[in-house]
């Protein structure tokens, strides 16, 4: 072989190999391409997914707004009928004090006497007799009186 024919044939070889390295790296390429459609095809999906889960919450949300929206619409009616309640309430406190200025100060009379008559006739009743205490009876002959209220003062030094 001549010094000509055996460059080729040294050519042709690395011509070989050379096509050889770029089929490897073109299937290398080929099966990276693959997996990485494959990954977006996933992501595309979970991101479709994702977008309808917002897509709910902000539906949701939207609802919830609305809800608020009524709710505040019916405190204000509700703030508005208090304080005409309040308006209402302030008339009628006056009404409320000459009322009780006007009845209260005779019941409280009233009452004041009535518990001083109770006093006065409890103090003036017969007291019951140890005998009578013990049968739960009360005597047919009247015991002694109970003193009167400035003698049982003296003989209790003061203090009822």
């Amino acid at each position: 072989m001549t010094p000509g024919q055996l460059a080729a044939l040294i050519a042709a070889g690395f011509f070989a190999l050379l096509v050889i390295v770029v089929c490897y790296v073109l299937l290398r390429v080929a099966r990276l391409l693959t997996a990485a459609t494959a990954m977006v095809t996933g992501y595309r999906e979970r991101a479709d997914t994702l977008i309808e889960q917002a897509q709910s919450v902000v539906d949701r949300t939207n609802e919830q707004l609305a809800r608020t929206d009524a709710i505040t619409a019916s405190m204000d009616e509700v703030t508005a009928n208090m304080a005409e309640l309040s308006g209402h309430v302030s008339a009628m406190t006056g009404v409320a004090r000459a009322l009780t200025g006007a009845v209260g100060a005779p019941v409280t009379g009233i009452s004041a006497v009535a518990y001083g008559v109770r006093r006065a006739v409890a103090l003036r009743r017969p007291e019951p007799t140890e005998a009578t205490v013990s049968r739960g009876q009360r005597s047919a002959v009247p015991a002694q009186r109970r003193p009167a209220i400035s003698d049982r003062a003296s003989r209790t030094g003061g203090r009822r």
